[in-house]
């Protein structure tokens, strides 16, 4: 009889779980969007998903499992761990020749296994996929909310080690809190609109799955930190020191509106294969810029000298 178990990835198993996930997800995308090339959804369609540098992020800096029947790759799970006590289920995917025979609902209790004291686990799946629904409540999940494009669910569990420590479903709104120990605070489900913090240690906290929409973050310490899989769409950058950033597997989203960079100093900069097509530079310095270590000076100098003539 074969044996489900779950691993911890590495960064070898990233072109096999990555090409696997690729297949189940291209499977979905035909069940539930035939012929649909223009609807954006993206519990069907994650982003990255057939990325192989999105799965190395996701190895490194998340918790991936990598399912296995027997000693065969057969799928993987992506988690996040907030805290001790809440859980997020990413992703989780299972080859299609392998579907239908309680491997996911195998899956779902070896992660609960492998976390013994996360007390609250929630993900999202489409409103498409009925099948999902089904998983889900069948496996203790119930809906939090439900829109035409989403379902959100939530499982509870009463197994923390955690729990005298607790305050659930208090309404402390409009307090302030002042030179107070609040480390290692875990927050969920808390709605904080509005709500100021200043002159205040926030070093090495982890914030996931939040609505951050229409914040300020001002004279803010953010060095050695990392920004991934974010929605940046829309927002302005002002007086920003990026020396030493690095961009990497970025894209301008589904709308596709472009980036604008207006007084910036970028000198030294290294753009490696990137789509530029259609990419306009005006008014800047050009000094020792150079495209496949061809002096653009001395194309634009050439240009000009071909139309004197």
């Amino acid at each position: 009889m074969s044996v489900i178990t779950i691993e911890k990835a590495t960064i070898t198993d990233a072109e096999k779980l990555t090409k696997l996930k690729k297949r189940t997800f291209d499977e979905e995308v035909k069940r539930w969007l035939p012929n649909q090339n223009n609807v954006i959804d993206s519990n069907i369609k994650p982003p990255g998903y057939s990325s192989i540098e999105m799965t190395k992020y996701m190895i490194r800096e998340m918790e991936y499992f990598k399912v296995l029947q027997d000693e065969e790759i057969i799928g993987g799970i992506i988690i996040t761990i907030s805290g001790k006590s809440f859980g997020r289920i990413d992703r989780i995917f299972i080859d299609p020749d392998y579907q239908g025979k309680g491997i996911g609902s195998r899956v779902i209790n070896l992660i609960e296994e492998e976390f013994p004291n996360v007390r609250t686990w929630d993900l999202e799946t489409s409103s498409r996929q009925i099948n999902n629904h089904y998983f889900y409540e069948k496996m203790g999940y119930r809906t939090t909310y439900e829109t035409e494009e989403e379902y959100g669910y939530i499982k509870k569990l009463g197994t923390s080690s955690e729990k005298e420590n607790l305050v659930e479903n208090k309404n402390i709104s409009n307090k302030q809190y002042v030179n107070c120990d609040m480390e290692k605070t875990e927050c969920y489900g808390v709605n904080l609109e509005g709500s100021s913090i200043s002159n205040s240690n926030l070093m090495s906290n982890h914030i996931s799955n939040c609505n951050l929409s229409h914040s300020k973050f001002q004279n803010i310490n953010l060095r050695n930190s990392l920004y991934a899989d974010l929605n940046l769409s829309n927002s302005e950058m002002i007086f920003v020191t990026l020396s030493g950033v690095s961009f990497m597997d970025t894209n301008l989203g589904d709308e596709n509106i472009p980036i604008s960079f207006e007084r910036c100093d970028l000198e030294g900069s290294k753009i490696i294969n990137c789509n530029l097509r259609n990419v306009e530079i005006q008014n800047s310095d050009l000094t020792g810029m150079k495209i496949d270590n061809v002096s653009v000076e001395k194309l634009i100098d050439a240009y000009y000298q071909l139309n004197k003539k």
